[in-house]
């Protein structure tokens, strides 16, 4: 079984959804150019990654950037923060197929926040939702969001749940990986070091493909961590340069014969 997969390495706003919605918008025209079954796009891609949106901009926004990739037989799975009808805030990645059926969210689990006894930041502003699979093109997908995989400690004070190799076990074949990652401190050289380690040995260790983007924000500067497409060896199939707004799309083969190497006998897959 085979996905194309598309890969937006795109810069966010956190204050113009209008924006987000253009730069969307090119992102699923290049997609379609390029055959995709599926467009990756950054966290917070259309509402910017905050809690503070406009929620009924962003709505209105997600109607748009839906009906779009839908028109164009694009599957979706988009980096946003949104409000669902429970009233609270989600840090999300949400699936559609290329008809354009919603096929559920996964919500961002590692939040980031403050090492002191009472810490701050998202880990206070986004609620949190089982893991969860997917079925993309009759394939098992999962999605993660940024400290979701590489639960950098100097990030939270949550423990490392390893959720790579949770998605591995519950039959995932394929990991969404929606990132946006600060940059230019004095700690980025080691993290970009720490994040393109972790998603190298996270695909080795789970026998997962992981397709990684990237806020693209500011244009002129690199990214937090690498963007492209891992292979079950933890080897580079595709990525893109580190700077600016860029594109890759990469056909996943996938071989129904073999599971992950972390499925034990009786587990689903």
């Amino acid at each position: 079984m085979k996905l194309r997969v598309t890969g937006a390495q795109i810069p966010v706003s956190n204050d113009d959804v209008d924006a987000n919605l253009e730069t969307l918008a090119r992102a699923v025209d290049r997609a379609a150019a390029d055959g995709a079954d599926v467009l990756l796009t950054p966290e917070g891609s259309l509402s910017g990654y905050t809690h503070e949106f406009d929620a009924g901009a962003v709505a209105a926004g997600l109607s748009a950037v839906t009906a779009k990739a839908r028109e164009a037989g694009v599957g979706l799975a988009l980096g946003t923060c949104f409000y669902e009808d429970d009233g609270r805030c989600y840090n999300q990645v949400r699936l559609y197929d290329g008809g354009g059926k919603f096929l559920g969210f996964h919500a961002k689990i590692l939040r980031c926040g403050s090492l002191g006894e009472a810490p701050a930041g998202e880990i206070n502003d986004y609620a949190e939702a089982p893991l969860r699979c997917f079925r993309l093109n009759g394939i098992t997908v999962g999605a993660l969001i940024c400290n979701d995989l590489w639960a950098n400690p100097a990030c939270t004070p949550m423990p490392d749940p390893h959720l790579t190799q949770q998605l591995s076990r519950m039959g995932a074949r394929i990991v969404l990986h929606s990132v946006n990652g600060g940059r230019g401190s004095a700690h980025a050289p080691v993290s970009w070091q720490y994040h393109e380690a972790n998603l190298m040995m996270r695909a080795r260790a789970s026998k997962l493909w992981i397709v990684t983007v990237d806020n693209a924000a500011p244009v002129d500067a690199k990214c937090s961590a690498p963007c492209g497409v891992l292979s079950p060896e933890g080897e580079w199939a595709i990525r893109t340069e580190p700077v600016g707004e860029q594109y890759f799309t990469h056909i996943i083969e996938i071989d129904q014969r073999t599971s992950a190497q972390t499925n034990e006998p009786g587990e689903p897959r």
